[in-house]
């Protein structure tokens, strides 16, 4: 199965969420809570990172996190590997406490952050856990709202400077703000490309030239391909198609930039078990 790949660069962006292994809870109690916070702290000093907003659930956490130094990847490894060796001694447990790798979603700072960092800290009250974003205590809301003092890794300086250089009227505009989203359905993750990167169409050209600099675009999940394949006119493009280059077309659509055969059969104008034929004969001819 192909790996999935993780754009980094110097001042990056991105939500980051973890969930437990087997949905299990990833935080027993509040004094694990605590725990997961003081690794925050310390992985936040260590690696240069710039804590926007966070979340913490029972059986998972959200992070909005800024990557000065491109360093994403042993940030987190770091946060997940000494948050699972602390939990795993406090409560006599062995093995993997969290779900695989982490999942990280690249954003767009100026036009995506705000509206990703509202969604981070109305989780609880999505889950009808609580009512108002208030009432959780575990997570950056109240800090940034100014309802309580901000613990140290935390940045709000940078949402609270889009409402309004006086910080009360800040923070009293980003009440407003993250109330207004209650009501607001739908999710910013609703317009993710190839469930890594949120942003405008300029920023996602952006992110095609880092995608193929990670080498072979065949080696990537195909979810991934979508950020750089070609369009599907440009695959089929030629005045004489022969019947064998067709076939070989198809292949290439569908193993090369992750096509599948329902979006080939549509573009094509054929049933989708047409599709199916050409691409098992292009692939039986390939053998030969």
């Amino acid at each position: 199965m192909a790996r999935s790949i993780r754009i980094e660069y110097p001042g990056a962006v991105y939500h980051v969420a973890s969930r437990g292994n087997a949905r299990q809870d990833v935080f027993y109690d509040d004094e694990d809570r605590k725990k997961f916070l003081e690794k925050l702290t310390s992985v936040k000093e260590r690696y240069g990172l710039i804590i926007h907003a966070y979340c913490l659930m029972n059986n998972h956490y959200h992070i909005v996190v800024e990557t000065p130094r491109g360093n994403l990847s042993k940030g987190m490894q770091r946060l997940n590997g000494d948050y699972t060796q602390d939990y795993n001694r406090r409560h006599e447990r062995v093995g993997h406490l969290f779900q695989g790798r982490y999942k990280a979603v690249l954003i767009e700072k100026e036009s995506h952050l705000l509206e990703v960092a509202r969604y981070v800290v109305l989780n609880p009250v999505r889950a009808k856990m609580v009512k108002t974003p208030a009432e959780w205590k575990w997570s950056s809301y109240k800090a940034t709202a100014g309802m309580e003092a901000a613990p140290e890794f935390l940045f709000e300086d940078w949402i609270l400077g889009r409402f309004c250089k006086k910080k009360a009227e800040a923070q009293r505009r980003y009440r407003q703000f993250v109330s207004r989203g209650i009501r607001k359905k739908g999710s910013p993750f609703d317009g993710v490309a190839a469930q890594i990167v949120l942003g405008s169409g300029g920023f996602l050209e952006s992110c095609k030239d880092m995608l193929k600099s990670k080498g072979d675009i065949k080696e990537h999940p195909r979810y991934q391909r979508k950020i750089v394949r070609p369009i599907l006119e440009m695959i089929f493009s030629g005045n004489v198609i022969s019947k064998d280059e067709l076939r070989q077309k198809v292949k290439e659509a569908h193993e090369e930039h992750g096509y599948t055969l329902v979006e080939i059969s549509e573009y094509l104008g054929v049933h989708y078990a047409t599709a199916g034929r050409m691409l098992k004969m292009a692939k039986s001819d390939a053998r030969k």
